[in-house]
């Protein structure tokens, strides 16, 4: 993982993310309606902590928004081809550490459904579903990461 670097994004870093979110394959098939014309705008990613993994070339394989004042998860993409490096791994972890510096003591995540299981192995405990509404025509995981002292 020396070849991959975490920073903060910025507003010239939107139109990557927003490709990556929109080209995303867990987003394929029945949740593609999800992601089409997806768009992460500059003052977004101005506004929110949002930090990429780069590689040594400068491209972007993932990255996370965290919310701070809704202590939520919004966004959390690894690139495709990108996949089982330990890529989202280093960013839910790197995702803990800015929330603890900020004094959160949980982060909220309703995840895609196939993502579940990736955010149960990052240390995510389930606490419930939320139920389907809108243009979401399924219900979504919904999850959180202990920040507390006694839960790391």
């Amino acid at each position: 993982m020396s070849d991959i670097t975490l920073r903060r994004a910025t507003a010239d870093d939107s139109r990557r993310l927003a490709k990556l979110v929109r080209t995303s394959g867990a987003y394929a098939g029945e949740y593609a309606s999800m992601v089409d014309g997806y768009q992460v705008g500059g003052s977004y990613v101005e506004h929110h902590l949002v930090y990429v993994a780069v590689d040594t070339q400068g491209r972007v394989l993932g990255f996370y928004a965290l919310l701070l004042d809704e202590a939520e998860l919004d966004l959390a993409f690894v690139a495709d081809d990108a996949q089982g490096r330990g890529i989202g791994r280093l960013l839910m972890e790197h995702m803990i550490e800015q929330g603890r510096a900020a004094g959160l003591t949980s982060i909220r995540v309703v995840a895609h459904p196939p993502a579940e299981e990736f955010y149960l192995r990052t240390g995510a405990r389930r606490t419930g579903t939320v139920r389907r509404t809108g243009h979401i025509h399924w219900d979504r995981p919904e999850l959180r990461y202990d920040l507390t002292a006694d839960a790391a």
